[in-house]
């Protein structure tokens, strides 16, 4: 009789990739036209305050989705589908390399590997897949006549909470959180953290941190070519 497989879960937006795909994504759309050159006003002041320390990532992060929400409606999911390849094909590997090189040592001892973001699940899995994922959860938008984008998202209940998720798949795919490992950076990661047996923050923002040292999990930062733990 077969045991049930350890999994390591991943973010993915500063936990493996150096920015947002989503962001990137954005960028993206606004080169190709889907969206309007315009829009970049919409979220620029945030972009800013973040640069130059004046404000918090989380809210220019915010300011994005509400920019991708508001005018993905109506974009074909070709064209969609499209843009998420560009950016995968021009940033595939601005990659940390502390979690570049656990992925890859995970992979190895047998871990299943499963990624767990808010980003659209299309990038994701162009982006996860190729690292050695064997699930990606993420966004899906929903499609609706002439295959255009409607806005919605499919079972947002769902991806909205990171723990769920987690339960879901270990049930599916026959995992153990026995040994199991979790990497996340912001405090929408404590759910599933709090649930694996060796929780890993990485790069954590301030909320994230407070909480690390709480619960006494192990905090690594990697800056330039440093990797170190405090």
């Amino acid at each position: 009789m077969s045991t049930d497989r350890k999994v390591a879960i991943f973010d993915v937006d500063g936990t493996i990739f150096r920015s947002s795909l989503l962001i990137e994504l954005v960028e993206i759309m606004i080169e190709y036209g889907l969206f309007q050159e315009s829009v970049r006003a919409d979220y620029e002041r945030e972009r800013l305050h973040w640069l130059e320390r004046k404000g918090d990532y989380e809210a220019y992060i915010q300011a994005i989705i509400k920019v991708f929400v508001a005018n993905i409606k109506g974009v074909s999911y070709k064209e969609f589908d499209d843009a998420c390849t560009e950016v995968v094909a021009r940033h595939k590997d601005k990659n940390y390399r502390f979690t570049r090189d656990l992925i890859k040592d995970l992979k190895k001892k047998g871990y299943y590997l499963l990624a767990i973001s808010q980003s659209p699940k299309t990038i994701l899995d162009k982006f996860c897949i190729p690292l050695g994922f064997d699930k990606v959860y993420g966004r899906i938008y929903e499609t609706g006549p002439s295959d255009k984008l409607t806005g919605a998202v499919t079972d947002e209940h769902l991806i909205s909470n990171k723990a769920n998720i987690v339960r879901r798949a270990v049930l599916k795919e026959n995992l153990t959180l026995e040994n199991s490992v979790g990497v996340g950076d912001t405090e929408s990661d404590i759910p599933f953290l709090e649930m694996v047996a060796k929780p890993i923050c990485f790069n954590p923002n301030s909320m994230l941190w407070k909480q690390a040292k709480r619960s006494k999990w192990r905090v690594v930062v990697e800056r330039k070519d440093v990797v170190y733990e405090i």
